[in-house]
């Protein structure tokens, strides 16, 4: 994780912040920090999570909508970039012709460990969905085969931890049938 400039950013700024590349930055109090790009196994365990979540909304005729790599406004000066997360139609309805920063609490947050992320996705955006109350947090590790299920309570995140052949279980999705390994095997 690079910090490409010195100059504290707001939030507005980095709405607009253009360096004329592909690169993209998450918002860490004021200062932007530069994501490595993805692995191939992290984009297809992505896609095919977004996948399952859509297959879901649509059986069960849900208004809600999944993104992929959309920001989420965590902070006055923060903005993270979550793999994945799932909105009420309603939040992104007046804001559709904006950057894709969703600005109000996502149903569910989806995040996927790579090397370089442990500590961000673990402890960071544990600490900043939590603040922001975000009912749902996945955080799935290839690197250490599991995927670990938060719900908010009372301000604090209950962990449950998933492997192998068990079900994760969801309260946003809870007619999920999806194990840890289905998950894991993705790209195989």
């Amino acid at each position: 994780m690079l910090t490409t400039q010195e100059q504290l950013l707001s939030f507005e700024e980095y709405l607009a912040y253009q360096d004329d590349t592909d690169n993209r930055y998450e918002l860490v109090d004021g200062r932007l920090e530069l994501m490595n790009p993805p692995t191939f196994r992290h984009i297809l365990v992505a896609k095919f999570i977004e996948s399952q979540l859509d297959e879901q909304i649509r059986r069960l005729i849900l208004p809600w909508l999944c993104f992929r790599e959309a920001g989420i406004r965590t902070g006055w000066r923060k903005s993270r970039l979550a793999d994945l997360y799932v909105v009420t139609v309603d939040q992104v309805t007046d804001i559709l012709d904006q950057s894709a920063v969703c600005q109000t609490p996502p149903l569910l947050a989806v995040e996927i460990i790579s090397p370089e992320s442990i500590k961000r996705d673990y402890r960071f955006k544990r600490s900043e969905y939590a603040a922001l109350e975000i009912p749902e947090y996945w955080i799935i590790d290839p690197l250490e085969k599991k995927v670990t299920v938060l719900f908010l309570e009372e301000g604090f995140y209950e962990e449950s931890v998933f492997i192998g052949e068990q079900q994760i279980k969801s309260l946003a999705f809870s007619e999920l049938a999806l194990t840890v390994q289905q998950v894991l095997n993705v790209g195989k």
